[in-house]
């Protein structure tokens, strides 16, 4: 480590020392800012952390059980004792749970899957029989289908690109497929595109299990009967209650019937672990599948389809239950109607000791701190809103609810999400809004890292410079998997993501496994970095909070802007070679053949040439850009009058919602955001420039070219709102 970071100076990387100005703070602010931060830091405890945790993961506490809605409780009278107004905002919001679960392999011979996890010795929490959440996929459909198996390794398109050149067909079949590759849900997506009747997934040990060290209880990692649990929910339309989509689950929602929920699978799906699944992959025949497809276990990976034959069949008991969100309030001293949210669920699919109790638990000792404070005089200036969600895991249904019931008050009064979940030991994981990224990056270089003694920022530029990167801090993109999504890329909100790990790797997720005693001893024993990330969330926090002119620089978004159109070109550009230098080999064959008829010919059909697609209204969008970020002067501020000020600070909060369509995106009209989506085939994994990049992806020329403009159309109109920004910086006090 010592080196690492030796390379990390000699590199000449520029940090922030504790006495550096702060963006959006006067000197003078700044220091004020700093010594409140000090004393922000010496009010948390890793020992509370640890406490809580073993309160909160003491027992299962999935959305609608009497212990989520315990926790829920006891946390609303943790923050109302820490000063916080705290209420409870529940939702009714549709559920399955598994009543049928039954998957058996007929031919070539008999195998039943046990479809259990077993306890360890050692860890008390996993012995508790029936109160554990049977393994299963929520959102999966009923189904009772029987068929020959094929596998289909990841299940992404590119595996079914691979099964279509080697003539096998999944319609009327059973796919088993891998976890890992994309998100669990496009896997039966794809599969129910392509014509499969069901879907079985499962953790292959070459991902998650002993080919990556030693499994539990004697190691982190995944033991032979784990199961991943995990929503399949088509959260590429729209995440949240599958029959209120747009709007909030209340009592008296008007409501979808459950047939008419596009969201919900179209054929079953179900999970099990890699004990259940070596007796079905061993029994498949057909072609050998290619080396990047093979796993782990002790056997030869066959595709099929056949010998192997499965039955699957799955009943759900679809019932409404009561989704609690935690809302605690500290009014703010001077701006009380401008909100910082900050939130994390606290809805397990088990214990959740890991996912997401460990980030929950910092978040808690963040607003203790800040609670203290204002106790002792030293209230934030905006008000400070902290949000425990619930039926997060299903499809972050608790985050979306309450986004979509307050989207007009959230659009008027929301500076920015701030946004953990599970935390571990290792290195800062930071994405979203790039307008914020100048702040986090001051913030990185202000915390300590616990395990080093540097800054984090330090820490993780080291760890960038020796595997090959480039040293500078950067916000990666946000796509989907956690409760940012609502705020961010339906309602236009600007958010940020935080969470540390590199150091924590195991197979708990989503397992019976995910434990406080598996936490403790794999995960971050000392709870050091629970504190390190409510130093960095709170920090956060704290400068939105308190900021004389809210800290967002746009240049680093500018920038970020104009790589995503140039990846975006280069895939037009690779992709209009690729289908050229393919007409021409067909082209060349069937000159050959024509010379000499007897000479044996591949067989190959020209693909239609794609057109050349006119970027020109995005490079100019861009251009105009670059010359208004460039002329823009948030500095200014500081000398208007405060009215004026707030004005300004106004225009701020709104700037994200400039990037947003009402019409939203292609097919999926509730994802607004232009600039950030997930993929509608990759799930968590984000699309930057989504219409765009995937109706070239998707070979739709006439939408991308449509796109292109309506995305000029955002930017165009994001650089009028920046000049008009700069119009009021520049008027005279």
């Amino acid at each position: 480590m010592k080196k690492l970071l030796f390379l990390a100076v000699a590199c000449g990387i520029t940090y922030w020392a504790t006495a550096q100005q702060i963006t959006g703070f006067t000197p003078d602010q700044s220091k004020a800012q700093h010594q409140l931060e000090a004393a922000f830091d010496a009010l948390l405890s890793a020992d509370s952390l640890e406490s809580w945790m073993q309160r909160m993961a003491a027992e299962p506490h999935w959305v609608g059980t009497p212990y989520g809605e315990a926790n829920a409780r006891w946390m609303q009278q943790q923050f109302a004792s820490w000063g916080y107004d705290a209420r409870i905002e529940t939702y009714q919001v549709l559920f399955p749970y598994p009543r049928v679960r039954l998957l058996e392999m007929t031919a070539p011979e008999s195998f039943s899957a046990s479809l259990k996890a077993v306890p360890v010795e050692g860890d008390p929490y996993t012995q508790q029989g029936d109160a554990l959440l049977p393994s299963y996929n929520a959102f999966s459909t009923d189904g009772d289908v029987e068929a020959e198996l094929v596998f289909v390794n990841y299940g992404i398109p590119s595996d079914y690109e691979e099964l279509e050149r080697q003539g096998i067909d999944v319609k009327g079949k059973i796919v088993i497929a891998k976890y890992y590759g994309s998100w669990r849900g496009i896997k039966p997506k794809l599969a129910a595109e392509k014509g499969a009747i069901g879907c079985i997934i499962y953790s292959d040990p070459k991902d998650d299990g002993y080919y990556r060290g030693d499994v539990y209880p004697e190691g982190a990692f995944k033991n032979a009967t784990g199961v991943q649990r995990g929503s399949v929910m088509d959260m590429p339309l729209y995440p949240g209650d599958v029959l209120t989509p747009g709007y909030g689950a209340t009592a008296r929602a008007k409501r979808l019937k459950r047939e008419e929920a596009p969201t919900i699978t179209k054929i079953p799906v179900l999970p099990i672990s890699y004990a259940d699944a070596e007796p079905l992959l061993r029994a498949l025949g057909g072609p050998v599948a290619p080396e990047s497809w093979k796993g782990a276990l002790p056997l030869t990976y066959h595709i099929g389809p056949g010998p192997a034959r499965v039955r699957l069949k799955l009943e759900f008991d679809w019932k409404l239950q009561p989704a609690h969100n935690v809302i605690a309030t500290l009014k703010g001293a001077q701006y009380p109607d401008q909100w910082v949210i900050r939130g994390n669920h606290h809805d397990a699919w088990v214990h959740g000791a890991a996912d997401p109790v460990s980030g929950m638990v910092a978040l808690m000792a963040e607003a203790k701190a800040v609670g203290m404070l204002a106790q002792k005089g030293q209230r934030p200036a905006r008000t400070l809103v902290y949000c425990a969600w619930d039926a997060e895991e299903p499809g972050l249904i608790g985050s979306t609810e309450w986004v979509e019931d307050h989207l007009p008050e959230l659009q008027e009064k929301a500076v920015a999400y701030i946004n953990t979940d599970g935390n571990g030991r290792g290195f800062l994981g930071a994405g979203g809004s790039h307008s914020l990224q100048t702040l986090v990056a001051e913030v990185a270089g202000a915390v300590t890292d616990p395990q080093t003694g540097v800054s984090i920022l330090e820490r993780r530029d080291a760890r960038i410079l020796v595997g090959g990167g480039k040293a500078g801090f950067n916000l990666s993109a946000l796509g989907s998997g956690s409760d940012y999504t609502p705020f961010i890329q339906h309602a236009g909100i600007a958010a940020l993501n935080l969470g540390f790990g590199g150091e924590n790797a195991g197979g708990e997720y989503h397992t019976i496994y995910d434990t406080y005693t598996h936490y403790k001893r794999f995960k971050d024993p000392e709870f050091a970095y629970g504190v390190a990330l409510a130093q960095t969330a709170g920090r956060v926090v704290l400068r939105l909070a308190n900021a004389e002119v809210l800290p967002l620089d746009f240049k680093p978004w500018q920038h970020t802007l104009e790589t995503y159109l140039e990846q975006v070109m280069e895939t037009a550009e690779s992709l209009r070679k690729e289908v050229t230098q393919h007409n021409a080999l067909v082209a060349r064959k069937a000159y050959n053949l024509a010379a000499d008829p007897t000479r044996p010919q591949a067989a190959a059909e020209a693909k239609p040439a794609i057109p050349y697609l006119d970027f020109s209204p995005l490079q100019n969008a861009l251009a105009q850009l670059h010359t208004t970020v460039d002329g823009l002067d948030l500095a200014r501020a500081h000398a208007l009058t405060p009215k004026q000020r707030e004005a300004v600070n106004r225009k701020l909060m709104a700037a994200e919602h400039q990037l947003t369509r009402a019409e939203g995106l292609p097919r999926r009209p509730w994802y607004k955001h232009q600039i950030y989506a997930p993929g509608f085939y990759t799930g968590y994994g984000v699309k930057t420039l989504p219409g765009v990049r995937e109706a070239i992806e998707q070979h739709n020329w006439g939408e991308a070219q449509s796109q292109i403009q309506h995305l000029a159309t955002t930017l165009n109109g994001m650089a009028q709102y920046l000049t008009q920004l700069q119009n009021d910086l520049n008027t005279p006090k």
